[in-house]
C-alpha cells in the first residue's frame, strides 16, 4: 500500500496558486459498485440480406447502382433485354388483329343468318353454324390478346427491381452480361444492422441478455488518454446457447449504427462482472504540476491516483485508486467558480 500524501492547507496555497476557490458542497467517500468492462470486437452485420433476381433472361442493359448505394422497396435498379420478346410482342399482336377481322366477320354472317331466319329464307341450323363461329372468334381473339398481354408482360419484367429498402452490397454482374431467369443481379442488405460479438467462454455466465454495452467510435479510434471513443449505447439482445471453439456468441442492439459497412469491426466494451470502489465527482480533482489533488474538507490536500470515470445513479464519478479511505470527507469546489 502507498501511504497517503497530505500536504498542509498552506502548502496547498503555495501549490495551487493563492487564487481562492468557493465549495459548494462536502461529498463522504464511500465505496460503490461500478461494472467491470471488456473490450471485445464486434462485427457489423445485416438482419436479412435480400437478393434481387433476375426475372426473365436475357442481356444487362442496364445498371442503376452500385456496391454501397442506397435502394427503395420496388425501385428499378436496372433492366434486362430479350430482343426475342419484341418479335413475340409482334407476333402476337398480329394475331389479335387476325382473330379481330375474324370476328367482324363471324359478327356479319351471324346478323344475316338471324335476318334470313326471321324471312323464313334459311333453316335455323344455318343460324346455330353462324351463332357458333361468332363465338369460337370472340374466344380466339380473347386468347390471342392475352398471349400478347402475357408477352407485354414478360417485356416489362425485364425491369430489375429492389426487394427491399437497404444498402447494396454486392452487384455480381457488368452492363452486357447474359442473366437467366432467377439469376441474382444484387444483394440487399435490409431490417436494420446488429453488432455479433464472440467472447472467451469464461465469460459466458457473466454476460446476459438486455445488459447495456459502449459501443466504441468507428476506425477503432481512441480519445487522447488512449481509451476508446464511445460512439452510443447499446444492449445485449441476444445470447447464443453454443459455446463453439471455446467462444460463446451474443448480438447487440443499436439504435441506429450509422453507414457502417457490413462486416466492418469496432470495439464493444461489455460488462462482465461487478467490482467496488472509491470515487469522488470529477470536480473534486485539481490537476497541478502533474500532480492530482484533492481537498479534504479539513483543509488538507491530499495526492491521489486516479482510476476510470463512469457514472454511478446518473452523476459523474471517477475512481480514486490510492489516496483516499471510506469515509473521507471531501470538499467539492462550486462549478460556478
Amino acid at each position: 500500500m502507498f501511504g497517503r500524501a497530505v500536504f498542509p492547507a498552506a502548502f496547498g496555497l503555495l501549490l495551487g496558486g493563492a487564487i481562492p476557490v468557493a465549495f459548494a458542497a462536502d461529498f463522504t467517500v464511500k465505496p460503490v459498485t461500478i461494472p467491470e468492462m471488456k473490450a471485445v470486437f464486434g462485427q457489423v452485420e445485416s438482419r436479412t440480406v435480400v437478393p434481387a433476381r433476375a426475372r426473365i433472361g436475357g442481356t444487362i442493359a442496364s445498371i442503376g447502382v452500385t456496391e454501397g448505394s442506397m435502394v427503395t422497396e420496388g425501385a428499378v435498379i436496372g433492366r434486362i433485354v430479350d430482343d426475342k420478346l419484341a418479335l413475340k410482342i409482334q407476333a402476337a399482336e398480329a394475331r389479335a388483329q387476325q382473330s379481330n377481322s375474324q370476328l367482324t366477320k363471324a359478327k356479319a354472317d351471324l346478323d344475316r343468318a338471324k335476318l334470313l331466319v326471321a324471312k323464313g329464307v334459311t333453316s335455323p341450323a344455318a343460324l346455330d353454324d353462324a351463332q357458333s363461329n361468332y363465338d369460337v372468334a370472340v374466344n380466339q381473339l380473347a386468347a390471342d390478346q392475352a398471349d400478347a398481354a402475357v408477352a407485354r408482360q414478360q417485356n416489362d419484367e425485364g425491369a430489375i427491381l429492389a426487394p427491399a429498402t437497404g444498402r447494396v452490397l454486392t452487384v455480381p454482374v457488368t452492363l452486357g452480361s447474359v442473366v437467366l431467369d432467377g439469376e441474382t443481379i444484387a444483394r440487399v442488405a435490409s431490417g436494420g444492422y446488429y453488432l455479433r460479438l464472440s467472447l472467451p467462454e469464461r465469460h459466458a455466465v457473466a454476460i446476459h441478455e438486455g445488459a447495456s454495452v459502449l459501443i466504441g467510435g468507428r476506425g477503432l479510434s481512441t480519445t487522447d488518454s488512449g481509451a476508446a471513443k464511445v460512439l452510443r449505447p447499446g444492449r445485449i439482445a441476444k445470447v447464443y446457447p453454443e459455446i463453439s471453439n471455446g467462444l460463446v456468441t451474443a448480438d447487440v442492439e443499436v439504435s441506429d449504427i450509422g453507414d457502417y459497412f457490413v462486416g466492418e469491426r469496432t470495439l464493444v466494451s461489455i460488462p462482465i462482472g461487478t467490482r467496488n470502489a472509491l470515487a469522488v465527482p470529477p470536480a473534486a480533482v485539481e490537476t497541478r504540476h502533474g500532480l492530482d489533488t484533492v481537498r479534504l474538507a479539513s483543509g488538507d490536500v491530499v495526492s491521489v491516483i486516479l482510476g476510470e470515470h463512469f457514472a454511478s445513479n446518473g452523476d459523474a464519478r471517477v475512481e480514486i485508486l490510492t489516496g483516499l479511505k471510506a469515509g473521507d470527507v471531501v470538499a467539492v469546489p462550486d462549478a460556478k467558480q
